[in-house]
């Protein structure tokens, strides 16, 4: 599969644009500093919304994924869908919260995560080396999942390492306690089940096609209960459709391997297994984060092998304020 023609970040920008342009209706706040990095509050003093973060989500895929929102007859109403005929370079090498970014020490740090196109100018990762792919454009847009702004600092790290000038680049920043940040959050179910791919050790160029759905909850009152939310929204009610093509073997095994439920830390909220890990991920098993339910199709048979499953249960009693 070749993506050498393909740039994340010249398919994002027409996207990136349009957010522009639709700021006042999406309820976002546009800001540019005096060198010309554009920002864009998605929540932190504007409220944004959930359409916001279903098109922030889309910037985030490089322009190679699609996000709907649908309103279903089912017990949780909303559900996000979320499909890409090119799930490597929309998921792992754009849309995945890869880029570790930080600055001062102490009560006065500030860190992020830096997920979105410009990932792929920076390639500040290892996984770029492994999945054999740069980008070259003169125009990249990072997506924090963050309360407050970046100092300069970080931006001016992003401008160097990304080889951008101030007017090239565009910071959104999505609070994961805001409308647009539990959207675009939740967005990611099929980056997450790539990820479990890969970190399974299934090669992601197997993975030629890829749809997945998680229910959209509301956003949480803080940042912890917002976490928690999103986390335990693709945990426990995401499902992820992989297309691949290799042997019937590998495609069994990762639909065996994939799901949450094979993890030893699943069955409970995500709030509660970060409380009792005293708020250290790296205390968590890495192989929960993956969707709930998993099917794999396999292209070179055409069989489609099934696993694990929702607990829409355990959603509604987390977040149903009557249950």
């Amino acid at each position: 599969m070749s993506t050498d023609t393909l740039s994340v970040n010249a398919l994002a920008a027409p996207l990136v644009q349009a957010l522009l342009a639709e700021a006042d209706a999406l309820r976002l706040g546009i800001e540019r500093d005096d060198a010309g990095v554009i920002f864009v509050d998605a929540g932190i003093a504007h409220q944004g919304g959930i359409e916001a973060g279903r098109r922030i989500a889309e910037i985030c895929m490089g322009g190679l994924g699609r996000v709907r929102l649908d309103a279903t007859n089912s017990e949780w109403p909303l559900q996000l869908t979320v499909t890409s005929s090119q799930p490597l370079l929309a998921c792992l090498a754009s849309q995945y919260a890869g880029w570790s970014l930080a600055h001062g020490e102490g009560k006065a740090a500030w860190f992020g995560l830096g997920s979105g196109p410009v990932r792929a100018l920076a390639r500040k990762e290892e996984l770029f080396a492994e999945l054999d792919y740069a980008d070259r454009h003169d125009k990249g847009v990072l997506v924090l999942e963050v309360d407050s702004p970046p100092p300069q600092s970080v931006i001016d790290k992003v401008l160097k390492d990304s080889r951008l000038t101030p007017d090239g680049l565009t910071v959104i920043m999505t609070p994961t306690r805001s409308l647009a940040g539990t959207t675009q959050v939740v967005a990611r179910v099929l980056e997450v089940a790539m990820h479990k791919a890969h970190a399974l050790a299934f090669d992601p160029r197997l993975v030629v096609d890829g749809a997945a759905t998680a229910p959209l909850p509301a956003p949480g009152k803080n940042f912890l209960s917002a976490m928690a939310r999103t986390n335990d929204a693709i945990l426990y009610g995401g499902t992820a459709h992989l297309i691949v093509d290799c042997e019937d073997e590998a495609a069994a095994d990762l639909c065996r391997r994939l799901p949450s439920s094979c993890s030893r830390d699943h069955g409970r909220s995500f709030g509660a297994l970060f409380k009792d890990a005293d708020y250290d991920f790296y205390k968590l098993d890495p192989m929960l984060f993956a969707p709930a339910r998993a099917l794999v199709s396999n292209l070179k048979s055409g069989k489609t092998f099934s696993a694990g499953a929702v607990n829409l249960a355990l959603l509604k009693e987390l977040w149903l304020a009557n249950s």
